[in-house]
């Protein structure tokens, strides 16, 4: 399930709006809902959703943003899941893009990869670069070896960097 414009379903806290103004020829303006742009508009759309389906998540449902997975073991208890889903979704007033959603299946695509009712696997079509890749020739395996060596030392600062950052 996908939900639509997920962003703009967010309404503003009352006294952000005024935050969010802007003029143009025919008067001023302030948003009334969560426009796209703003810098904690993911995180914020992130966090509500997680609120949402809190209870959910892990057991019988997966939310990545606005791409919602509503997922069963067993196909007796998929509409009663679903049930709950679409309560909380209802309750919240969380509306779903139906051009973007797809019911009934054993398997789809789902953030890159291939959910299954066995597990979830790498999607064939973006591994099939690196399965119909020819052997690289010996020459080019010692040039990339050189290569590496040559940027080891940038390459380990970069895990040192990487951590700092976060």
């Amino acid at each position: 399930m996908d939900a639509y414009s997920g962003y703009n379903q967010i309404k503003m806290h009352l006294p952000d709006e005024d935050k969010t103004v802007f003029t143009t020829g025919r008067g001023i303006y302030w948003y009334k809902v969560m426009p796209f742009g703003l810098k904690n508009t993911g995180v914020t759309f992130h966090r509500m959703v997680n609120k949402v389906f809190k209870d959910l998540i892990g057991d019988i449902m997966e939310v990545y943003m606005d791409d919602m997975l509503a997922k069963s073991v067993q196909r007796m208890d998929h509409l009663l899941h679903l049930s709950k889903d679409f309560d909380l979704l209802r309750q919240y007033e969380v509306k779903l893009n139906p051009e973007k959603c797809t019911f009934r299946v054993t398997s789809e695509k789902f953030l890159g990869y291939l959910v299954t009712q066995h597990g979830i696997k790498a999607d064939p079509n973006q591994i099939s670069v690196i399965l119909n890749m020819r052997s690289p020739a010996y020459a080019e395996v010692q040039m990339l070896n050189g290569c590496l060596a040559v940027l080891n030392q940038f390459i380990s600062r970069s895990k040192k960097n990487a951590s700092r950052s976060s």
